[in-house]
């Protein structure tokens, strides 16, 4: 690798020291020795030549590394958790069969071999491309809308996706809604405002009780895992979380999450929400028993990033606010 400057070394969430992690976690003595590993590994399974290695980031037993090649600029994704090596395999494919569908996936790089992802020195990797874009902007109504139709048309995408999806399934995925919600409402600490914890079993205890299908999820759609370019959504990434369960129930945690990026993560207001599950039944309306949860969730998961101590970016006003929204015979105190 040509002469450049050593990489910047960063934590994507953790408050841990990263050169310490990148020693630790990693098996690198310094930043150096990182870039070397990683010009090393792409000139060998993919052909490039590496200019040079500008970033590392980690989080968990995972990095990403984005290097400058002759080519243009790639992003380096590894891990070192070898109990997820099978599951990043079928994530790989997964996001190749969306990309063949013509769905806003950062597609991965065939590797010399032809395979998406290679395992070297105890690490399984891929690439792909950097795309030049930025993450969705819950300020822009614009890239709202046009986040909300993306996920209903992943959602419509991965429903046909006929590949076995059993390593995708937890057990926490078959749990009925209701039942999850109940279970952490009879467990909900005292931070929690009581006056929102009675509407929303009012709100569980009226909701329909007719079964919703399950299928394939993105798993983690917010503002990181999204990158637009004006209007439109140009990329959704990382399906590591990919998952097993009702579509209202990603819909619904993306709503509340949308804000979200690494750290400091803050809500949303109502109007956004609006807005994105506006763009969503755009392109697939909600049935009414889907309805009845929208309320339902959208309530619980902001209820659920209330924090135990200092709120510093407003969860538990949020959560007020919300419960303007809970229609009036079921909120505490209401008569009939």
């Amino acid at each position: 690798m040509p002469h450049s400057p050593v990489p910047p070394v960063e934590m994507l969430w953790e408050d841990l020291d990263p050169m310490r992690t990148l020693d630790a976690r990693f098996g690198f003595p310094d930043a150096v020795a990182a870039g070397r590993w990683i010009a090393r590994t792409v000139y060998d399974g993919w052909g490039l030549s590496v200019e040079s290695c500008d970033r590392i980031v980690m989080s968990d037993y995972n990095a990403l590394a984005w290097v400058t090649t002759p080519s243009g600029r790639v992003l380096a994704k590894w891990s070192v958790a070898p109990s997820r090596f099978p599951r990043l395999g079928q994530v790989a494919d997964l996001t190749q069969w969306l990309v063949a569908r013509g769905l806003p996936v950062s597609a991965p790089l065939p590797a010399c071999s032809g395979a998406l992802q290679v395992t070297v020195d105890g690490a399984a990797v891929s690439l792909q491309h950097v795309i030049d874009a930025q993450h969705l902007d819950v300020d822009d109504p614009a890239q709202m809308l046009a986040a909300g139709r993306t996920l209903a048309q992943l959602h419509l995408a991965l429903n046909e996706y006929s590949c076995s999806t059993t390593i995708f399934e937890s057990e926490d995925d078959r749990a009925a809604l209701g039942d999850r919600v109940t279970s952490w409402l009879d467990t909900a600490g005292e931070h929690v405002p009581p006056v929102a914890v009675t509407a929303l079993r009012q709100l569980v205890d009226s909701a329909s009780r007719e079964a919703l299908p399950t299928q394939l999820l993105h798993g983690d759609f917010r503002a990181s895992n999204v990158l637009c370019d004006g209007d439109t959504v140009v990329a959704v990434l990382d399906l590591e979380e990919a998952r097993v369960d009702h579509r209202i129930d990603e819909l619904s945690r993306a709503a509340v999450l949308l804000g979200t990026r690494f750290r400091d993560w803050g809500p949303v207001s109502a109007d956004v929400r609006a807005t994105f599950l506006t763009g969503y039944e755009d392109v697939r309306p909600l049935s009414p028993t889907e309805r009845d949860w929208w309320d339902v969730l959208t309530l619980w998961y902001s209820l659920l990033l209330i924090p135990a101590g200092d709120d510093p970016t407003g969860w538990r006003a949020a959560a007020y606010d919300q419960l303007s929204s809970v229609p009036r015979r079921l909120r505490p105190g209401s008569a009939g």
